[in-house]
C-alpha cells in the first residue's frame, strides 16, 4: 500500500481498495511484530508461499518434507458458520508441491518444537490430529479465529488494513517481483488456469516488467556511469482479485 493510500486511510479510515497488498517492508514489519505469537509460523508460511487460509489450517506434518524443503498441499479446512469441514483444495490440478525457502523451513522446525512442548504440557489431554498449526491442546484451528488474530496483530502494529487473504496476494506479487513467471506463480497458488493468475495480477505485471528491466541493466557493469541505470524507487502493488 503506497504512502498516499496510507495517508488517506489514516485521515479518513477508508480502505482505498477491496484488495490491497502490503509493501515488502510492511510485510516484514508485520512478521516482526507477530514473531513470538503462537500463530506466527502460520502467518509466515502464508506470507512467503501464498497458501490460502484454509490450506494453512489443514497442513499436516505428513505433508512436509523439511529435509528437502517441500510442502505438499493436500487439504483445506473450510468454515461453515460454527462448523468446519476438511476437504481437498479448490484446484483441478490435484496435490501441489510448494518449495520452501531456508528461513521458512527454520520457522517450521521451531513450530514443531513449540508443538512438542504443548504436547508434553497437556499430557493425556493432548489431541493428536497430525496438524502443524493447532490449538495448544492439539485440536484443529478454526479459520475465523486465525483471521481475527491476524487482524488484532496488524492493528496493534499500526499497519494499513489488509485481509489475511491479501497475504496470499502479497506472496504472489513478491514472487513476480523476484522474477517468477506466471506459470510458476500459477503453480505456487494452485490456480486451475493461468488465465486466473494473469487476470488477478494484470495491473501488477507492467510495473514489475519495468522493475525487472532496470534490475537486469544493473547487472551489466559499465565504465561510463552516465549509461548506468539507477534503481527505481520500489513501490507497492495493488491487485484486483
Amino acid at each position: 500500500m503506497d504512502s498516499r493510500s496510507v495517508a488517506r486511510w489514516q485521515a479518513t479510515g477508508e480502505i482505498p481498495s477491496a484488495v490491497m497488498v502490503w509493501t515488502p517492508a510492511q510485510t516484514g514489519q508485520f512478521l516482526d511484530h507477530a514473531e513470538g505469537d503462537r500463530h506466527y509460523a502460520q502467518f509466515h508460511l502464508i506470507a512467503h508461499r501464498g497458501l490460502r487460509r484454509g490450506e494453512s489450517c489443514a497442513v499436516h506434518w505428513a505433508d512436509l518434507d523439511l529435509d528437502n524443503a517441500v510442502l505438499t498441499v493436500r487439504w483445506q479446512i473450510t468454515q461453515y458458520g460454527s462448523a468446519t469441514l476438511m476437504h481437498t483444495p479448490k484446484s483441478d490440478a490435484g496435490d501441489r508441491h510448494v518449495t520452501l525457502d531456508a528461513g521458512t523451513v527454520s520457522v517450521l522446525r521451531d513450530r514443531r518444537r513449540q508443538q512438542l512442548s504443548h504436547r508434553l504440557t497437556h499430557g493425556a489431554a493432548w489431541t493428536d490430529t497430525g496438524l502443524v498449526f493447532t490449538e495448544p491442546d492439539g485440536t484443529a484451528l478454526t479459520p475465523e479465529d486465525v483471521t481475527s488474530r491476524f487482524r488484532e496483530l496488524h492493528e496493534a502494529a499500526g499497519l494499513p488494513p489488509v485481509r489475511l487473504h491479501d497475504l496470499r496476494h502479497g506472496a504472489a506479487t513478491l514472487a513476480l517481483a523476484a522474477g517468477a513467471d506466471l506459470k510458476a506463480v500459477q503453480d505456487l497458488l494452485g490456480h486451475s488456469s493461468i488465465a486466473i493468475t494473469a487476470d488477478t495480477y494484470t495491473h501488477v505485471l507492467p510495473e514489475l516488467a519495468h522493475e525487472i528491466a532496470e534490475n537486469v541493466a544493473q547487472l551489466i557493469p559499465r565504465k561510463n556511469t552516465k549509461t548506468s541505470s539507477a534503481h527505481p524507487t520500489s513501490s507497492p502493488h495493488r491487485t484486483t482479485g
